[in-house]
């Protein structure tokens, strides 16, 4: 379906939940994690992990600002579900954002559970597991926690998981997402994080940034 800044999200009728804000998924993702969250981070090279690959709307905005910024990234990405090839072609991000669609194409279409050269300045790897079973030998900079919202999966809020993406962040590193829920910022702060509160996108009051102590 098409959001109001006319760029596409999913609906999940099962949930009865969106993958991105309806007031605009190019604009909301823009505004958390990448004003919020890429371009606050001074690592070159920087590693992300995402915490939901969805759409793959975050990684492609985060591929183009490697571009804009000849930045180095390292992307990974856990998402137990993805997306179908159909639904994945059906995107419009390339085309709102006036930019060749082959790098998004790669995104998708490129294997899971190896790390992958999308571009010179951009390193895939998407993990096709939950984040329950997270494990790993890199320490990141950056998290873009994207999953579905606390009332549709409590699980995924919880002080444990947090802790266990803690323990694999360098100090000062950063985590943003779009829940500012007082549970969530609890959670986060049991999980050894600094709460910081940042403007929402449209028709959000808040984001939540966390800072690794």
């Amino acid at each position: 379906m098409l959001t109001e800044d006319g760029s596409h999200t999913i609906f999940l009728p099962e949930m009865g939940e969106h993958y991105h804000s309806v007031h605009g998924a190019v604009q909301e993702s823009m505004h958390i994690f990448i004003n919020y969250g890429f371009h606050k981070m001074q690592a070159d090279p920087l590693s992300i992990l995402e915490i939901g690959f969805g759409t793959g709307l975050n990684a492609f905005l985060t591929l183009l600002a490697s571009f804009t910024n000849n930045k180095h990234v390292t992307y990974e990405s856990w998402e137990p579900f993805p997306i179908t090839s159909e639904e994945s072609a059906s995107l419009n991000y390339p085309d709102v954002l006036k930019t060749d669609p082959e790098n998004f194409r790669k995104l998708h279409e490129s294997p899971w559970g190896i790390e992958v050269p999308i571009t010179p300045l951009f390193m895939l790897k998407k993990i096709n597991h939950d984040i329950h079973t997270f494990s790993s030998n890199r320490l990141y900079d950056l998290v873009y926690f994207d999953a579905f919202g606390p009332d549709y999966q409590p699980e995924m809020w919880e002080p444990q998981i947090f802790k266990i993406i803690s323990g694999a962040l360098r100090k000062d590193s950063r985590l943003v997402t779009y829940s500012a829920k007082g549970q969530v910022r609890r959670n986060l702060r049991e999980a050894g994080f600094r709460i910081e509160k940042a403007p929402g996108p449209p028709g959000k009051r808040e984001i939540t940034i966390a800072i690794k102590m």
